[in-house]
């Protein structure tokens, strides 16, 4: 394992540690994070392909289920294959380049995610308090409007952390106590003046998640307003039903967000490893529930994704 090993005094090189205090428990650790990144993305490719290949699923709500599958796809990407290096091969060493541009498209792709859940809840929304309007409100070509909107304001946002970042000095102990570039980690490695750094990365989640959890907490309590105008039950339980999937969706998102955001700064209660096995469930979790909740709460999506296994899973008779 010689040649794999870096020196922490490289001066071009972090060295992430894995899981503290669970070396010798690598290889165990990385069967339940190599089986649920399978699970994702073979579920969200599967996503992808089935909508793609469908053409009574070209819909505002089936294309922003496309594109939360390429954020899912993507959350877990960034992280989880360098993970099972650690884990499997022992590289442990990052370049600083490299773990700067981790740290972007970790938090750039988290960032997205929240703003394509906004996106679901207005959606949400327009189907069932202006049913009639939806399909003049909500066209395909807007969906991915947003989707770009999304987009360029998480790069916006996150583009500033890196860019903070290479301006400073890095002590020459550079050990992540880590499985990934989270900011705050790296952050904690440089011997230069933090206080921006830290205040930044601070406000910018605080921010972005209270205005997007305020959008979305709007737009439900507009849909709970207008199901309660509603006389019939049937039709309670229906415009309800309708809701399920994405607030599921936002629990498992938000929960380990809030919780990885808040320990990373707050984390001094907390033993190493189990802080760091907590957060990573934001980055193996969600990307591997969100394509079963889906596939289970939308009927229309769950029979052609039955009608594509099945072509797959039984010959095809003659």
């Amino acid at each position: 394992m010689a040649a794999f090993n870096v020196t922490p005094s490289d001066p071009s090189t972090f060295i992430l540690t894995g899981i503290p205090g669970l070396e010798p428990a690598h290889v165990w650790m990385s069967i339940p994070f190599s089986t649920f990144y399978t699970i994702g993305l073979l579920g969200n490719v599967m996503v992808l392909f089935v909508v793609g290949k469908e053409q009574t699923l070209h819909k505002p709500m089936y294309l922003l289920l496309c594109i939360l599958a390429l954020t899912d796809i993507s959350t877990s990407t960034s992280v989880i294959p360098k993970a099972l290096c650690i884990f499997w091969f022992n590289l442990k060493g990052i370049t600083v380049g490299g773990c700067l541009t981790q740290m972007f498209f970790l938090h750039a792709v988290s960032v997205m995610h929240s703003a394509v859940l906004v996106t679901m809840a207005f959606d949400r929304y327009i189907a069932i308090c202006s049913p009639l309007r939806y399909a003049t409100i909500l066209t395909n070509a807007r969906i991915a409007k947003l989707g770009l909107v999304g987009l360029i304001r998480a790069v916006l946002i996150i583009l500033p952390l890196p860019l903070l970042l290479i301006r400073q000095p890095f002590c020459a102990n550079r050990i992540i106590p880590h499985m990934y570039c989270e900011h705050i980690s790296v952050v904690k490695m440089s011997c230069g003046n933090i206080t921006v750094n830290r205040t930044y990365g601070l406000v910018m989640a605080f921010v972005v998640i209270g205005l997007d959890l305020t959008l979305i907490a709007l737009s439900y309590g507009l849909i709970i307003r207008a199901v309660l105008r509603i006389s019939s039950k049937k039709a309670h339980q229906k415009a309800l039903n309708t809701c399920t999937a994405h607030m599921c969706v936002m629990l498992t998102f938000y929960t380990p967000f809030l919780f990885s955001s808040l320990a990373h700064r707050f984390s001094q209660g907390f033993a190493p490893h189990i802080h760091i096995i907590l957060a990573n469930l934001f980055f193996l979790i969600p990307p591997m529930l969100n394509p079963i909740i889906y596939g289970v709460k939308t009927k229309e999506l769950r029979d052609k994704v039955g009608k594509y296994t099945s072509r797959i899973c039984l010959p095809v008779r003659h």
